[in-house]
Protein backbone atom coordinates (compact mmCIF):
# COMPACT_ATOMS: atom_id res chain seq x y z
CA UNK A 1 0.00 0.00 0.00
CA UNK A 2 1.28 3.44 -0.98
CA UNK A 3 2.38 5.55 1.94
CA UNK A 4 0.63 8.93 1.57
CA UNK A 5 1.66 11.85 3.69
CA UNK A 6 -1.32 13.82 4.91
CA UNK A 7 0.70 17.01 4.52
CA UNK A 8 0.50 16.63 0.70
CA UNK A 9 -2.53 18.24 -0.94
CA UNK A 10 -4.73 15.86 -2.92
CA UNK A 11 -6.35 17.17 -6.20
CA UNK A 12 -9.50 15.94 -7.78
CA UNK A 13 -9.49 15.56 -11.57
CA UNK A 14 -11.94 18.41 -12.03
CA UNK A 15 -9.90 20.71 -9.83
CA UNK A 16 -6.71 19.84 -11.68
CA UNK A 17 -8.32 20.53 -15.07
CA UNK A 18 -9.77 23.80 -13.79
CA UNK A 19 -6.43 24.98 -12.41
CA UNK A 20 -4.62 23.99 -15.60
CA UNK A 21 -7.21 25.89 -17.67
CA UNK A 22 -6.80 29.00 -15.57
CA UNK A 23 -3.02 28.66 -15.75
CA UNK A 24 -3.10 28.38 -19.56
CA UNK A 25 -5.52 31.25 -20.04
CA UNK A 26 -3.58 33.56 -17.74
CA UNK A 27 -0.16 32.45 -18.91
CA UNK A 28 -0.68 33.03 -22.63
CA UNK A 29 -1.78 36.34 -24.18
CA UNK A 30 -4.21 36.47 -27.06
CA UNK A 31 -2.17 35.50 -30.10
CA UNK A 32 -2.40 34.83 -33.85
CA UNK A 33 -1.82 31.36 -35.26
CA UNK A 34 -1.60 30.14 -38.84
CA UNK A 35 -2.64 26.69 -40.01
CA UNK A 36 -4.83 24.47 -42.17
CA UNK A 37 -8.38 23.56 -41.13
CA UNK A 38 -9.29 19.87 -40.80
CA UNK A 39 -12.15 17.85 -39.26
CA UNK A 40 -14.51 20.85 -39.45
CA UNK A 41 -17.99 20.30 -37.93
CA UNK A 42 -20.87 22.72 -37.35
CA UNK A 43 -23.50 21.16 -35.06
CA UNK A 44 -27.01 22.56 -34.56
CA UNK A 45 -25.81 24.56 -31.57
CA UNK A 46 -24.20 27.03 -33.98
CA UNK A 47 -20.72 26.54 -32.56
CA UNK A 48 -17.86 25.41 -34.83
CA UNK A 49 -15.32 22.75 -33.95
CA UNK A 50 -12.24 21.84 -35.97
CA UNK A 51 -8.49 21.31 -35.84
CA UNK A 52 -5.69 23.57 -37.01
CA UNK A 53 -2.64 21.73 -38.29
CA UNK A 54 0.70 22.16 -39.97
CA UNK A 55 3.14 19.56 -41.26
CA UNK A 56 4.17 18.46 -37.76
CA UNK A 57 1.29 18.92 -35.33
CA UNK A 58 -2.36 19.80 -34.82
CA UNK A 59 -4.50 21.38 -32.12
CA UNK A 60 -8.24 21.30 -31.36
CA UNK A 61 -10.17 24.55 -31.82
CA UNK A 62 -13.60 25.91 -30.98
CA UNK A 63 -15.30 29.02 -32.33
CA UNK A 64 -18.53 29.86 -30.59
CA UNK A 65 -21.66 31.14 -32.31
CA UNK A 66 -21.24 34.71 -31.08
CA UNK A 67 -17.80 34.98 -32.77
CA UNK A 68 -18.47 33.02 -35.96
CA UNK A 69 -21.64 34.98 -36.61
CA UNK A 70 -19.48 37.96 -37.56
CA UNK A 71 -17.76 36.10 -40.43
CA UNK A 72 -18.78 36.48 -44.09
CA UNK A 73 -17.61 32.97 -45.01
CA UNK A 74 -17.78 29.42 -43.66
CA UNK A 75 -14.50 27.58 -43.08
CA UNK A 76 -13.90 24.25 -44.78
CA UNK A 77 -11.37 21.44 -44.59
CA UNK A 78 -8.14 22.30 -46.36
CA UNK A 79 -8.60 26.05 -46.00
CA UNK A 80 -5.46 27.94 -44.99
CA UNK A 81 -6.34 30.49 -42.30
CA UNK A 82 -4.93 33.01 -39.84
CA UNK A 83 -6.76 32.93 -36.48
CA UNK A 84 -6.77 35.14 -33.40
CA UNK A 85 -6.96 32.72 -30.44
CA UNK A 86 -6.95 32.28 -26.67
CA UNK A 87 -5.17 29.23 -25.26
CA UNK A 88 -7.45 27.16 -23.03
CA UNK A 89 -8.44 23.67 -21.81
CA UNK A 90 -11.78 21.91 -22.06
CA UNK A 91 -12.25 20.81 -18.46
CA UNK A 92 -14.77 18.04 -19.12
CA UNK A 93 -12.30 15.96 -21.10
CA UNK A 94 -9.02 17.59 -20.20
CA UNK A 95 -8.45 18.50 -23.86
CA UNK A 96 -6.03 21.24 -24.71
CA UNK A 97 -7.78 23.63 -27.16
CA UNK A 98 -7.77 27.06 -28.76
CA UNK A 99 -10.76 29.39 -28.52
CA UNK A 100 -11.07 31.27 -31.82
CA UNK A 101 -12.04 34.95 -31.61
CA UNK A 102 -11.35 35.96 -35.22
CA UNK A 103 -10.39 34.09 -38.39
CA UNK A 104 -9.20 35.19 -41.84
CA UNK A 105 -8.61 33.10 -44.91
CA UNK A 106 -5.17 33.26 -46.51
CA UNK A 107 -4.45 32.92 -50.25
CA UNK A 108 -6.59 32.32 -53.34
CA UNK A 109 -9.89 31.81 -51.54
CA UNK A 110 -9.72 35.24 -49.95
CA UNK A 111 -8.76 36.81 -53.27
CA UNK A 112 -11.58 35.04 -55.07
CA UNK A 113 -14.15 36.42 -52.64
CA UNK A 114 -12.69 39.89 -53.01
CA UNK A 115 -12.86 39.46 -56.79
CA UNK A 116 -16.54 38.45 -56.71
CA UNK A 117 -17.45 41.28 -54.34
CA UNK A 118 -15.75 43.93 -56.51
CA UNK A 119 -17.24 42.45 -59.68
CA UNK A 120 -20.74 42.66 -58.20
CA UNK A 121 -20.23 46.24 -57.02
CA UNK A 122 -18.79 47.51 -60.31
CA UNK A 123 -21.52 45.77 -62.30
CA UNK A 124 -24.14 47.52 -60.17
CA UNK A 125 -22.35 50.83 -60.84
CA UNK A 126 -22.68 50.27 -64.61
CA UNK A 127 -18.99 49.86 -65.48
CA UNK A 128 -19.69 46.66 -67.42
CA UNK A 129 -22.69 47.96 -69.42
CA UNK A 130 -22.52 47.29 -73.15
CA UNK A 131 -23.76 50.80 -73.93
CA UNK A 132 -20.44 52.21 -72.67
CA UNK A 133 -18.31 50.02 -74.97
CA UNK A 134 -16.39 51.95 -77.64
CA UNK A 135 -16.03 50.58 -81.18
CA UNK A 136 -12.60 49.60 -82.49
CA UNK A 137 -11.02 51.28 -85.55
CA UNK A 138 -11.10 49.27 -88.78
CA UNK A 139 -7.68 50.48 -89.98
CA UNK A 140 -5.67 51.68 -86.96
CA UNK A 141 -2.74 53.93 -87.82
CA UNK A 142 -1.24 53.67 -84.33
CA UNK A 143 -1.60 50.88 -81.75
CA UNK A 144 -0.60 51.29 -78.10
CA UNK A 145 0.48 48.30 -76.00
CA UNK A 146 0.39 48.48 -72.19
CA UNK A 147 2.43 45.59 -70.82
CA UNK A 148 5.83 44.54 -69.51
CA UNK A 149 8.55 45.30 -72.08
CA UNK A 150 10.40 42.11 -71.17
CA UNK A 151 7.59 39.54 -70.95
CA UNK A 152 6.44 36.92 -73.44
CA UNK A 153 3.23 38.86 -74.12
CA UNK A 154 4.99 41.75 -75.89
CA UNK A 155 6.89 39.35 -78.16
CA UNK A 156 3.69 37.56 -79.15
CA UNK A 157 1.88 40.85 -79.81
CA UNK A 158 4.65 42.34 -81.95
CA UNK A 159 4.89 39.13 -83.97
CA UNK A 160 1.14 39.15 -84.74
CA UNK A 161 1.07 42.86 -85.62
CA UNK A 162 4.05 42.51 -87.95
CA UNK A 163 2.44 39.58 -89.74
CA UNK A 164 -1.08 40.97 -90.09
CA UNK A 165 -0.73 44.74 -90.46
CA UNK A 166 2.86 46.02 -90.55
CA UNK A 167 1.79 49.53 -91.63
CA UNK A 168 0.45 50.43 -88.17
CA UNK A 169 2.78 52.25 -85.77
CA UNK A 170 3.24 50.45 -82.44
CA UNK A 171 3.81 52.43 -79.22
CA UNK A 172 4.77 50.50 -76.09
CA UNK A 173 3.80 51.92 -72.69
CA UNK A 174 6.01 49.86 -70.34
CA UNK A 175 4.45 48.92 -67.03
CA UNK A 176 4.63 46.38 -64.24
CA UNK A 177 2.12 43.54 -64.56
CA UNK A 178 2.59 41.77 -61.22
CA UNK A 179 3.02 42.75 -57.60
CA UNK A 180 1.62 45.35 -55.24
CA UNK A 181 3.00 48.33 -57.19
CA UNK A 182 1.78 47.13 -60.61
CA UNK A 183 -1.75 48.58 -60.49
CA UNK A 184 -0.63 52.25 -60.16
CA UNK A 185 1.75 51.86 -63.11
CA UNK A 186 -1.05 50.39 -65.24
CA UNK A 187 -3.30 53.33 -64.35
CA UNK A 188 -0.53 55.78 -65.18
CA UNK A 189 0.09 54.13 -68.57
CA UNK A 190 -3.61 54.36 -69.52
CA UNK A 191 -3.74 58.01 -68.47
CA UNK A 192 -0.51 58.81 -70.35
CA UNK A 193 -1.84 57.30 -73.57
CA UNK A 194 -5.05 59.31 -73.27
CA UNK A 195 -3.16 62.50 -72.53
CA UNK A 196 -0.82 62.12 -75.52
CA UNK A 197 -3.62 61.15 -77.93
CA UNK A 198 -1.20 59.26 -80.17
CA UNK A 199 -3.02 55.91 -80.45
CA UNK A 200 -6.23 54.73 -82.10
CA UNK A 201 -6.57 51.71 -79.80
CA UNK A 202 -4.85 50.29 -76.69
CA UNK A 203 -3.95 46.69 -75.87
CA UNK A 204 -3.77 45.87 -72.14
CA UNK A 205 -1.96 42.53 -71.88
CA UNK A 206 0.12 40.06 -69.90
CA UNK A 207 0.72 36.30 -69.94
CA UNK A 208 -0.96 33.72 -67.76
CA UNK A 209 -0.50 33.19 -64.03
CA UNK A 210 -2.28 32.49 -60.76
CA UNK A 211 -5.09 34.62 -59.39
CA UNK A 212 -2.54 36.37 -57.20
CA UNK A 213 -0.25 37.00 -60.19
CA UNK A 214 -3.11 38.56 -62.16
CA UNK A 215 -4.44 40.57 -59.23
CA UNK A 216 -3.27 44.03 -60.47
CA UNK A 217 -5.85 43.67 -63.26
CA UNK A 218 -8.54 43.14 -60.58
CA UNK A 219 -7.77 46.39 -58.76
CA UNK A 220 -10.63 48.91 -58.63
CA UNK A 221 -8.35 51.80 -59.64
CA UNK A 222 -7.45 49.94 -62.86
CA UNK A 223 -11.12 49.30 -63.60
CA UNK A 224 -11.98 52.99 -63.32
CA UNK A 225 -8.98 53.99 -65.47
CA UNK A 226 -10.18 51.64 -68.24
CA UNK A 227 -13.75 52.93 -67.92
CA UNK A 228 -12.64 56.58 -68.17
CA UNK A 229 -10.32 56.00 -71.16
CA UNK A 230 -11.37 57.88 -74.31
CA UNK A 231 -9.29 55.44 -76.38
CA UNK A 232 -10.88 52.00 -76.87
CA UNK A 233 -9.12 49.29 -74.85
CA UNK A 234 -8.81 45.58 -75.64
CA UNK A 235 -7.80 43.36 -72.72
CA UNK A 236 -5.70 40.27 -73.35
CA UNK A 237 -4.77 39.11 -69.86
CA UNK A 238 -3.72 35.56 -69.03
CA UNK A 239 -5.01 32.45 -70.76
CA UNK A 240 -8.45 31.64 -72.15
CA UNK A 241 -9.74 30.37 -68.78
CA UNK A 242 -8.55 33.47 -66.89
CA UNK A 243 -10.99 36.32 -66.24
CA UNK A 244 -10.16 39.62 -64.58
CA UNK A 245 -12.12 42.74 -63.70
CA UNK A 246 -10.26 44.47 -66.55
CA UNK A 247 -11.85 42.01 -69.00
CA UNK A 248 -15.36 43.05 -67.96
CA UNK A 249 -14.67 46.81 -68.13
CA UNK A 250 -12.66 46.78 -71.39
CA UNK A 251 -14.33 47.51 -74.71
CA UNK A 252 -13.35 44.02 -75.89
CA UNK A 253 -12.00 40.99 -74.05
CA UNK A 254 -9.55 38.70 -75.85
CA UNK A 255 -8.58 35.31 -74.37
CA UNK A 256 -4.82 35.81 -74.93
CA UNK A 257 -2.41 38.64 -75.84
CA UNK A 258 -1.99 37.21 -79.36
CA UNK A 259 -5.74 37.17 -79.99
CA UNK A 260 -5.93 40.74 -78.67
CA UNK A 261 -3.42 41.80 -81.34
CA UNK A 262 -5.44 40.00 -84.02
CA UNK A 263 -8.69 41.63 -82.91
CA UNK A 264 -7.42 45.19 -83.57
CA UNK A 265 -5.81 44.60 -86.97
CA UNK A 266 -7.09 43.54 -90.37
CA UNK A 267 -5.07 41.18 -92.53
CA UNK A 268 -3.23 43.37 -95.04
CA UNK A 269 -3.95 40.82 -97.78
CA UNK A 270 -7.68 41.19 -97.17
CA UNK A 271 -7.37 45.00 -97.35
CA UNK A 272 -5.86 44.91 -100.84
CA UNK A 273 -8.45 42.36 -102.03
CA UNK A 274 -11.26 44.57 -100.73
CA UNK A 275 -9.85 47.65 -102.48
CA UNK A 276 -9.64 45.77 -105.76
CA UNK A 277 -13.23 44.54 -105.42
CA UNK A 278 -14.51 48.06 -104.66
CA UNK A 279 -12.71 49.41 -107.74
CA UNK A 280 -14.28 46.78 -109.98
CA UNK A 281 -17.69 47.36 -108.47
CA UNK A 282 -17.44 51.12 -109.09
CA UNK A 283 -16.46 50.61 -112.73
CA UNK A 284 -19.37 48.23 -113.31
CA UNK A 285 -21.80 50.67 -111.71
CA UNK A 286 -20.62 53.54 -113.95
CA UNK A 287 -20.83 51.38 -117.05
CA UNK A 288 -24.40 50.32 -116.23
CA UNK A 289 -25.47 53.94 -115.72
CA UNK A 290 -23.89 54.95 -119.04
CA UNK A 291 -25.74 52.19 -120.90
CA UNK A 292 -29.05 53.23 -119.37
CA UNK A 293 -28.51 56.86 -120.41
CA UNK A 294 -27.63 55.87 -123.99
CA UNK A 295 -30.74 53.70 -124.19
CA UNK A 296 -32.89 56.53 -122.89
CA UNK A 297 -31.46 58.93 -125.48
CA UNK A 298 -32.10 56.43 -128.26
CA UNK A 299 -35.74 56.07 -127.23
CA UNK A 300 -36.14 59.83 -126.95
CA UNK A 301 -34.69 60.36 -130.46
CA UNK A 302 -37.05 57.78 -131.92
CA UNK A 303 -40.00 59.39 -130.20
CA UNK A 304 -39.09 62.86 -131.51
CA UNK A 305 -38.88 61.61 -135.08
CA UNK A 306 -42.41 60.31 -134.80
CA UNK A 307 -43.96 63.40 -133.17
CA UNK A 308 -42.34 66.56 -134.73
CA UNK A 309 -41.38 68.09 -138.09
CA UNK A 310 -37.88 67.55 -139.42
CA UNK A 311 -36.51 70.99 -138.37
CA UNK A 312 -37.87 70.66 -134.84
CA UNK A 313 -36.49 67.16 -134.66
CA UNK A 314 -33.04 68.30 -135.70
CA UNK A 315 -33.07 71.09 -133.11
CA UNK A 316 -34.13 68.71 -130.39
CA UNK A 317 -31.51 66.22 -131.54
CA UNK A 318 -28.78 68.86 -131.36
CA UNK A 319 -29.90 69.79 -127.87
CA UNK A 320 -29.98 66.15 -126.85
CA UNK A 321 -26.53 65.62 -128.33
CA UNK A 322 -25.27 68.63 -126.36
CA UNK A 323 -26.69 67.29 -123.10
CA UNK A 324 -25.47 63.82 -123.91
CA UNK A 325 -21.94 65.08 -124.44
CA UNK A 326 -22.04 67.04 -121.19
CA UNK A 327 -23.37 64.02 -119.37
CA UNK A 328 -20.71 61.78 -120.87
CA UNK A 329 -18.06 64.28 -119.78
CA UNK A 330 -19.52 64.34 -116.27
CA UNK A 331 -19.50 60.55 -116.14
CA UNK A 332 -15.92 60.46 -117.42
CA UNK A 333 -14.83 63.05 -114.84
CA UNK A 334 -16.52 61.05 -112.11
CA UNK A 335 -14.75 57.91 -113.26
CA UNK A 336 -11.43 59.70 -113.29
CA UNK A 337 -12.04 61.06 -109.78
CA UNK A 338 -12.83 57.60 -108.46
CA UNK A 339 -9.80 56.13 -110.21
CA UNK A 340 -7.58 58.84 -108.73
CA UNK A 341 -9.08 58.22 -105.32
CA UNK A 342 -8.35 54.50 -105.59
CA UNK A 343 -4.81 55.26 -106.77
CA UNK A 344 -4.39 57.60 -103.80
CA UNK A 345 -5.51 54.89 -101.35
CA UNK A 346 -3.13 52.39 -102.90
CA UNK A 347 -0.30 54.95 -102.93
CA UNK A 348 -0.90 55.75 -99.25
CA UNK A 349 -0.67 52.08 -98.33
CA UNK A 350 2.45 51.63 -100.45
CA UNK A 351 4.00 54.80 -98.99
CA UNK A 352 3.49 53.43 -95.49
CA UNK A 353 5.06 50.10 -96.44
CA UNK A 354 8.50 49.56 -94.92
CA UNK A 355 9.48 47.76 -98.15
CA UNK A 356 8.86 50.95 -100.17
CA UNK A 357 11.16 52.83 -97.83
CA UNK A 358 13.84 50.22 -98.20
CA UNK A 359 13.68 50.40 -102.00
CA UNK A 360 14.55 54.11 -101.81
CA UNK A 361 17.84 53.32 -100.09
CA UNK A 362 16.77 53.69 -96.49
CA UNK A 363 17.16 51.13 -93.71
CA UNK A 364 14.99 50.20 -90.73
CA UNK A 365 16.85 50.08 -87.41
CA UNK A 366 15.57 47.78 -84.66
CA UNK A 367 16.95 47.43 -81.16
CA UNK A 368 17.82 43.86 -80.20
CA UNK A 369 16.68 41.57 -78.71
CA UNK A 370 13.01 42.70 -78.80
CA UNK A 371 13.13 44.26 -82.26
CA UNK A 372 11.73 47.65 -81.18
CA UNK A 373 11.93 50.23 -83.99
CA UNK A 374 14.44 53.03 -83.19
CA UNK A 375 13.43 56.57 -84.23
CA UNK A 376 15.60 58.59 -81.81
CA UNK A 377 19.37 58.13 -81.38
CA UNK A 378 19.02 59.18 -77.74
CA UNK A 379 17.24 55.89 -77.07
CA UNK A 380 20.50 54.04 -77.76
CA UNK A 381 23.81 53.79 -75.94
CA UNK A 382 27.25 52.45 -76.87
CA UNK A 383 27.51 48.67 -77.22
CA UNK A 384 23.74 48.29 -77.82
CA UNK A 385 22.92 45.75 -80.53
CA UNK A 386 21.09 46.83 -83.68
CA UNK A 387 19.52 45.05 -86.65
CA UNK A 388 19.52 47.10 -89.89
CA UNK A 389 17.06 45.81 -92.44
CA UNK A 390 17.96 46.75 -96.04
CA UNK A 391 16.10 46.11 -99.27
CA UNK A 392 18.03 42.87 -99.47
CA UNK A 393 19.13 41.23 -96.25
CA UNK A 394 19.97 42.49 -92.75
CA UNK A 395 23.03 43.85 -90.95
CA UNK A 396 23.73 43.07 -87.29
CA UNK A 397 25.57 46.06 -85.75
CA UNK A 398 26.95 47.36 -82.47
CA UNK A 399 26.64 51.03 -81.49
CA UNK A 400 30.04 52.70 -81.09
CA UNK A 401 28.91 56.25 -80.43
CA UNK A 402 25.59 58.13 -80.07
CA UNK A 403 25.39 61.57 -81.69
CA UNK A 404 22.59 64.14 -81.64
CA UNK A 405 20.98 65.15 -84.94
Amino acid sequence: MTDISFSEEIYTVSRLNRDVRMLLESGFPTLWIEGEISNFVAPRSGHWYFSLKDSLAQVRCAMFRRENGRLNFTPADGMHVLAKVRVSLYEGRGDFQLLIEQIEEIGAGQLQRAFEALKKRLAAAGLFDQKHKKSLPELPESIGVITSPTGAAIRDILSVLKRRFPYARVIIYPTLVQGETAAPTIVEAIQTANRRKECDVLLLARGGGSLEDLWPFNEEKVAHAIYKSRIPIVSGVGHEIDFTIADFVADLRAPTPSVAAESVTPDVKDVFIQLKQQKQQLIRCMQNQLREIKQHLMWATKHLKQQHPRQRLQAEKRQLDFHFQRFCMAIENKLQQKKQQLKSYIAQLEALSPLGTLQRGYAIASKLPLGQIIRDAKKMKPNDKLSLRLQKGRLLCTVDEVQDA
